[in-house]
């Protein structure tokens, strides 16, 4: 499968005070290469080569399933994803089945949470808060569901969660549907849930929306929610 060339800007984010972010955007990365890069990025981290980063990036079509999934939430064959041109990956994130592909961004945050109290659950929170502060921005009223991860907006997810620690290193992330064929996730039960709809910044607003748009909005609200005294510097 062709996919278009990778473009890496890294932007870092500077403060006059000890903490520091960056951000680069890849463009379209096949999702093996892309868990490739995070757990180089996750040694890095750990040693302190590199701050905090956000990785925003799209995957050609690609099922995943988390450590917390099983294979009767895919519901078709592999060989059924491949004639449709979807990759099959069991990944060492947590959480269950999902779908990425085009017209997604999936945000992968390598954060150091040992100056975060290692706690685990806020994490995931402020993961949510980042992607519910960038639709913010656009008008989207999106919040979460008591019980169930991700980012819901009129009972629809629009953005699917699922990370891993390493070190007390995050990595993995979130996958924002911006503009995605929501037709995919009919090859799986997305994140486990069945009775619960998927949707997209597209549906939702009823208007396409610029990718480079929604990629200032997400790097704006990460800053917000992990690094404060940087993002108003």
């Amino acid at each position: 499968m062709s996919t278009s060339p990778v473009i890496d800007r890294a932007r870092p984010r500077e403060s006059s005070g000890a903490g520091r972010f960056a951000v680069r955007r890849l463009g379209r990365l096949p999702y093996r290469a892309a868990w490739d890069l995070q757990r180089r990025l996750v040694v890095e981290r750990a040693e302190g080569r590199i701050p905090d980063t956000l990785l925003l990036l799209s995957h050609p079509p690609v099922v995943t399933v988390g450590r917390g999934g099983g294979q009767a939430h895919v519901l078709v064959t592999a060989e059924a994803l491949a004639a449709r041109g979807v990759d099959l990956v069991h990944t060492d994130r947590g959480g269950d089945v999902t779908f990425h592909g085009p017209g997604q961004i999936v945000g992968y945050p390598i954060v150091d949470l040992t100056g975060r109290g290692r706690d685990l659950h806020r994490y995931m929170r402020d993961v949510e808060e980042t992607v519910v502060l960038a639709l913010d921005r656009f008008g989207i009223e999106a919040g979460r569901i008591a019980g169930l991860t991700g980012v819901w907006s009129g009972g629809a997810k629009v953005a699917a969660i699922g990370i891993r620690v390493s070190r007390w290193i995050a990595h993995h992330g979130f996958a924002l549907n911006v503009d995605t064929d929501l037709s995919y996730f009919d090859l799986i039960v997305p994140c486990g849930i069945a009775d619960r709809p998927v949707t997209s910044m597209e549906e939702l607003l009823g208007r396409p929306l610029h990718r480079g748009d929604v990629e200032v909005a997400l790097e704006e609200s990460f800053g917000d929610v992990f690094h404060p005294a940087e993002a108003r510097s």
